[in-house]
């Protein structure tokens, strides 16, 4: 769809990400005892994995070809996009919050950290923007990967709620080597150098 070839050290990049990413996010644990001991179809639930991957790959490449291909500001495609996005977001109020909202208001319940986190949401979509208008969907999936490895390291400092395992360290290692391994371009050879070699070829 944007006809960009990847090589084969950033797809191996990728797979060290995902499995990196897997690693960091599995629970450990009493976690770990009540997921296993939660009813669920573990069919069912990896089949939603596989169509949520799909979905969102082919989305986030979409929105790349939209925001680089096209004339129109990154600003107007914002809007347009929150625009839908707030029409879904009203939709799911009115189906489970409606009597709740007629009752007391729709701001029930605000205060200055729900203002905070609203704000850090908004200024995270036009930096998730930037990032693939400027860059690419890619990066932002590293990007992403990056930014729950700070979140647990921020939970583990400041929260105290968060206790990290072997398992996260070696995920952690995983994504900071993919990170890495996939912005590392090989150094381009200098035409007299590559003509010298030539020549040595032919003369030998």
């Amino acid at each position: 769809m944007l006809s960009k070839r990847i090589a084969a050290h950033q797809w191996i990049a990728l797979v060290i990400l995902t499995v990196g990413v897997a690693l960091v996010q599995m629970p450990t644990g009493i976690e770990a005892t009540t997921k296993k001991n939660s009813e669920g179809s573990t069919l069912i639930g990896l089949t939603a994995v596989i169509l949520a991957c799909f979905s969102s790959g082919f989305s986030g490449v979409y929105f790349e070809k939209i925001l680089k291909s096209s004339k129109t500001s990154l600003w107007v495609r914002n809007l347009q996009l929150g625009f839908f996005s707030v029409l879904i977001a009203l939709g799911g109020v009115v189906v489970t919050d409606l009597n709740a909202v007629l009752e007391n208001g729709f701001f029930q319940g605000y205060n200055w950290l729900t203002v905070t986190v609203i704000f850090f949401h908004g200024f995270g979509g036009i930096i998730v923007a930037l990032t693939i208008r400027y860059a690419d969907n890619i990066l932002k999936c590293f990007a992403g990967a990056v930014s729950i490895i700070l979140s647990c390291v921020i939970s583990y400092l400041f929260l105290g709620d968060f206790v990290p395992s072997l398992i996260f360290v070696l995920g952690t290692t995983m994504v900071i080597i993919a990170t890495f391994l996939y912005g590392y371009e090989k150094p381009a050879v200098s035409p007299l150098l590559a003509k010298s070699r030539s020549d040595n070829v032919l003369t030998s």
